[in-house]
């Protein structure tokens, strides 16, 4: 063969291989159900990055994951993954459940106040300052934290903090132990630790042991081996732990204990089979962040996005400085676009229209975002792209209220979380 033959023939199958890596066009507009949401956000007024939650769909996620505990266990509702009083309120009523999890200590105290029908535990151990600041802070009524909120206490030193402010406010203060039940993120983790934490509470006048909590998201996350294996030893190591402290205990052990496990990533692993525990807790699930698109979740919806105003658009991608815009635009097609969103740089993934990128190149902004997409894409400037959260507890929090759309119109705005109590605090002489 001679030699240009095979010259020509090589930069043909580059060529050809070239075509074949080249991003194809991947750009879409709004689909009918992104149009009618974007107009429903216009007919509202709203012109801000918003955090919208379809309330049709959370709650056909709530009547899936009902129906997947099906009476089995009690429901505890994860509010830090639904850090809004109504929304809360939304799914206790959806779900029957008045059992919550809370991990902060402002928002125990604004719980406190608007569900005083609540029974709280701790999703995680807190600084004994932080628990004194929950009974400084709360105002009263008909919530009574001695029976109705369950401190989590992880090791020995937690439990003579938490023995020595049960003592200084002389009253009872309900406890949980926290185990280890693979996660590796502490809690108890041998015979001796928890044999050690009972015997301290038990010489406690004031603190009163509740239950116990194994938290286990590692079963779904390992790189390798069967989910099912990893949850098998959790739950072994929960059942020990049970054991063992029924035996310590005796009679002593509460008739009405909480055995707290779970969490959205797990919690259908146990939709058959006899488990140690009593209550699954999730939250993450009824509102579906990028996050939680896992096996264990395929029947979940995304229920929960993120929608920003694009405030300028350009039909080139330009780079400061050496300006390799007109480079990335030419080989890969769904960079031909330039938008500025209003804010960005969330914990989000580009949504709809399909086909958006963020660009490495330019950099991110929490000001004025950077997208890119196709000529497929038609936005112009005061159009609305929408961004799937990857997480809910912090995101939610970043945007004031949240539009709640129903039936094709925003009908409501729900409050969220914030990090002072509405309500004046009780000074120190006057807690107890």
């Amino acid at each position: 063969m001679k030699r240009r033959t095979l010259i020509l023939g090589g930069v043909a199958g580059t060529l050809g291989l070239g075509a074949l890596l080249r991003p194809r066009d991947r750009g879409r507009d709004h689909s009918a159900y992104f149009t009618e949401l974007g107009t429903a956000l216009d007919q509202a007024g709203q012109a801000k990055p918003t955090l919208v939650v379809d309330r049709q769909l959370l709650q056909a996620n709530i009547e899936t994951l009902m129906s997947h505990i099906n009476g089995r266990f009690a429901y505890r509702v994860v509010a830090k993954s639904l850090p809004s009083l109504p929304l809360l309120e939304t799914v206790m009523r959806a779900s029957g459940s008045d059992r919550l999890m809370l991990f902060h200590q402002p928002f125990i105290n604004q719980v406190a106040v608007r569900f005083p029908q609540a029974d709280i535990l701790l999703g995680k151990p807190m600084p004994a300052a932080a628990a004194l600041n929950f009974y400084r802070q709360f105002p009263g009524g008909a919530f009574d934290p001695q029976r109705q909120l369950r401190w989590l206490l992880d090791t020995s030193q937690r439990v003579a903090q938490y023995a020595a402010l049960a003592n200084s406010l002389g009253q009872t203060m309900q406890v949980c132990i926290e185990l280890d039940v693979g996660l590796h993120r502490g809690g108890v983790s041998n015979d001796e630790q928890l044999l050690a934490m009972l015997e301290q509470i038990q010489l406690s006048p004031h603190l009163q042991f509740c239950g116990l909590m194994g938290y286990e998201p590692h079963i779904v996350k390992m790189p390798v081996g069967d989910p099912i294996d990893y949850r098998d030893d959790a739950v072994a190591l929960y059942r020990h732990y049970v054991d063992v402290a029924r035996n310590y205990l005796g009679a002593a052990w509460p008739q009405d204990a909480v055995l707290n496990a779970g969490g959205s990533p797990t919690y259908q692993l146990y939709d058959k089979g006899e488990f140690p525990f009593n209550e699954l807790a999730a939250g993450s699930c009824l509102v579906k962040p990028t996050d939680f698109d896992i096996p264990t979740l395929a029947d979940h919806k995304a229920a929960a996005y993120i929608a920003t105003p694009v405030l300028k658009t350009m039909d080139s991608l330009e780079i400061p400085g050496i300006n390799l815009g007109g480079l990335q635009s030419a080989w890969d097609p769904n960079r031909a676009r330039t938008f500025f969103t209003y804010g960005g740089y969330w914990k989000a993934k580009p949504e709809s229209p399909q086909g958006l990128l963020n660009n490495g190149l330019y950099g991110r902004s929490t000001n004025q975002e950077m997208l890119n997409g196709s000529r497929s894409i038609t936005l112009q400037p005061d159009d609305w792209v929408f961004l799937r959260p990857t997480q809910s507890e912090f995101v939610f929090l970043q945007f004031g209220d949240i539009a709640v759309y129903d039936n094709g119109g925003i009908t409501d705005f729900w409050p969220v979380f914030t990090e002072s109590p509405r309500y004046a605090p009780r000074a120190a002489a006057e807690v107890g």
